[in-house]
């Protein structure tokens, strides 16, 4: 049995491993502590809220999408989580407190305290294009300045802005015309642009769709600096059985669908983007990251960064140390001191890789079955050993009851 000490020792020894591995990225050109950050939406609204990501190991802080003026958004209840923690639903409608406010040095300077280190963030959700064009000129001007450190701009071409259109991201023609328009504000005209732009974009399931929607960016790469995949999938329904009636009020129940069951449409699209857009432009992944496996999978994929949403919406900044520790441990098993080197470098399918994996599950149950047989020894050990000082305590009191002995 393993004594206190030596596990102790053990606990030291793995912590001083971990923190030997390195998260820090580059992306679009802005450092990030780590590769792990905050999903603009949840917990993102105000200052107070964003001042905890900060202060927690997430690389950056992503303000929540803005539009021009502050909105409440839809009615509530507007999210909901299925009781597995699989699945979420939302149809927030954007509630925000407008540009103005993610841009005023108050708010930033509220938000980033005491980790100046960390890049801020901005995201915009315009109305239409006219809001974004707006929004954007409004944050040129306040980094020209000088009044804000603002590293980075997210623009949201995954959700409807034009009413009787559809989202930006699936009309091609509609998002060429945007990001023409984009490229021609003074802020992106010069020989470099004044800070660095991506792109929130929608999931794809064809191929042609991913192929047409990277030919886009490609055209605007100069502009261009990084592509987040992916927002929620639309359109998602989920019944109250009892009541018979959706668990979401606002537009009819239909939202957005998210948390670890879009896992896998997330990695299919960060692969697909990853292979089809300019090296010029990094792959930030975003859906369903719950775990320091799901993160290694995401960057395994091509993934430069990754985003924590729905995780951080039900558990807190807390996720973002649990989830960097978990891939620290993950990249120390697997002997990568660092983010690039296993970026992008997923295998393809081999009998080998299926025996390597047969064999670490293996490996995994008998870990386990020896811990619970190690904690179930130690159980015994101390349950004897109470037994044994409860017997001494009864013959002392017999003795004595006894005068054999006086107390």
């Amino acid at each position: 049995m393993q004594s206190h000490k030596e596990a102790a020792l053990f606990d030291i020894s793995t912590v001083h491993l971990i923190t030997m591995v390195d998260l820090a990225v580059t992306l679009a050109g802005v450092p990030l502590t780590s590769c792990i950050y905050n999903a603009s939406g949840p917990r993102t609204g105000s200052s107070s809220a964003m001042c905890k990501i900060a202060k927690s190991a997430s690389g950056g802080v992503l303000a929540k999408s803005a539009t021009v003026a502050p909105q409440k958004g839809n009615d509530l209840p507007r999210t909901w989580h299925e009781d597995n923690g699989k699945v979420s639903l939302n149809s927030e409608g954007l509630p925000n407190n407008g540009i103005d406010y993610y841009i005023d040095p108050k708010t930033i300077s509220e938000t980033m305290g005491e980790s100046p280190m960390k890049p801020y963030m901005v995201s915009i959700s315009g109305k239409n294009i006219s809001d974004n064009l707006q929004m954007l000129n409004k944050i040129a001007s306040a980094i020209e300045s000088g009044s804000v450190n603002i590293a980075a701009v997210e623009l949201n071409l995954a959700c409807p802005n034009i009413v009787g259109k559809p989202t930006i991201g699936y009309d091609f023609e509609q998002m060429e015309d945007v990001m023409k328009q984009v490229a021609s504000l003074p802020c992106f005209s010069g020989s470099k642009p004044l800070f660095p732009l991506g792109v929130k974009m929608p999931p794809y399931f064809d191929r042609p769709h991913f192929e047409m929607a990277a030919a886009i960016l490609n055209k605007y790469k100069h502009i261009v600096s990084y592509a987040a995949s992916i927002n929620t999938i639309g359109n998602a329904l989920a019944i109250d059985h009892h009541a018979e009636m959706p668990v979401i009020r606002a537009k009819g129940g239909f939202a957005g669908l998210s948390g670890p069951a879009v896992k896998y449409t997330a990695l299919a699209n960060v692969k697909q983007m990853r292979e089809l857009l300019d090296d010029s432009i990094d792959v930030v992944g975003v859906g369903g990251v719950n775990t320091g496996i799901d993160a290694f999978e995401m960057i395994l994929c091509g993934a430069t960064a990754v985003q924590v949403g729905t995780c951080h919406w039900n558990e807190g900044p807390g996720c973002f140390d649990r989830i960097c520790d978990e891939l620290k441990v993950i990249m120390e098993g697997k002997g990568y001191s660092n983010v690039e080197d296993f970026r992008g470098k997923l295998k393809e399918w081999t009998k080998e890789g299926v025996a390597l994996s047969r064999q670490k599950k293996m490996e995994g149950k008998m870990s386990n079955t020896s811990g619970d047989t190690q904690r179930l020894t130690a159980s015994n050990d101390n349950s004897s050993l109470i037994i044994a000082v409860l017997f001494a305590i009864i013959a002392i009191l017999l003795a004595d009851k006894l005068n054999i002995v006086s107390l």
